[in-house]
């Protein structure tokens, strides 16, 4: 599977884990790699980080924009990237490159390339809106994004990729000709992992910069929560998850709701898949599978 990964790698640890996950799997092409948010650079270095962690230096890394559309930057450090004097990396990036590059994957081979978004959707908003024939060039394009089963307890009424940055997300969910599915916070949130258990678990994989990165994570958390990671295996493991299929449109104009997702399932038009529910104890057992080789 030819896959297109656009990210913001360096404030969750998830982020770190679903791009292992693409590289340890031999079946996936990873034809690049687009860095999103705040510290775009700093970003850009930490994913290269990883990939030369798992012996793959050959991945292309590009950053991408570092404000959101309209709104106001609200995740402008990469805090996981205060690893990086420790692990070989790349340092120089062309600034600002990512929606050129991933306009130009498209285009070289339509049909061809899944976009997995694990990040805000501000490079990918940018993209369809600059180039509203994209989305129908994609193969499939799956987002680790949104809220659609109801409030999850302690996380407020939206979820950050979507709030981050409304107005590129409105695009996105907009977008003609789309081949979107959608894994929201409701679902991900059930695959979390304790300190111990995610600690004894990263002990059996070959890359010690995921311990590095869970030793940032753990100063402050108690647990990792596989969000992205969930997204990723989808892509090859759709059965992880069960999905309803309806259309999704996000509030981008009232102030007081802004990146609240809502999904109907009784619209005519049902362009969108969302994920309903997952199993957790299969994702954990392939995600891990996958990562221990």
């Amino acid at each position: 599977m030819a896959i297109l990964l656009d990210t913001d790698i360096g404030t969750n640890i998830d982020d770190a884990l679903a791009l292992a996950y693409l590289l340890k799997r031999p079946d996936c092409e990873l034809v690049g790699i687009t860095t999103v948010s705040g510290e775009a650079e700093r970003r850009a270095m930490l994913a290269d980080a990883v990939c030369r962690a798992c012996g793959r230096p050959d991945i292309p890394v590009h950053p991408g924009r570092e404000e959101p559309t309209i709104l106001p930057q609200f995740q402008p450090v990469a805090e996981q990237a205060s690893i990086l004097p420790a692990w070989p990396h790349e340092t120089t990036f062309a600034r600002n490159a990512a929606i050129a590059f991933l306009g130009d994957a498209i285009r070289s081979r339509p049909g061809e390339l899944t976009l997995l978004s694990i990040g805000p959707l501000t490079n990918v908003g940018v993209l369809f809106a600059v180039d509203p024939e994209i989305p129908s060039l994609l193969k499939a394009h799956v987002m680790m994004g949104g809220l659609y089963g109801g409030p999850v307890a302690g996380r407020g009424p939206t979820e950050r990729n979507i709030a981050n940055d409304p107005h590129a997300a409105e695009v996105v969910f907009d977008a003609r000709d789309t081949r979107l599915t959608c894994v929201g916070l409701d679902v991900t949130m059930r695959c979390s992992l304790a300190e111990a258990t995610c600690r004894q678990r990263l002990s059996t994989v070959s890359v010690g910069l995921l311990n590095a990165l869970a030793d940032v994570w753990f100063a402050e958390h108690a647990e990792i929560t596989f969000h992205d990671a969930l997204a990723a295996a989808v892509l090859f493991e759709p059965s992880l998850c069960t999905y309803t299929r309806g259309r999704v449109r996000v509030e981008a104009d009232n102030v007081g709701s802004l990146g609240r997702t809502q999904f109907d399932t009784a619209s005519n038009a049902q362009p969108h898949a969302v994920a309903t529910d997952v199993h957790v104890a299969r994702f954990f057992e392939h995600f891990f599978s996958i990562l221990e080789g």
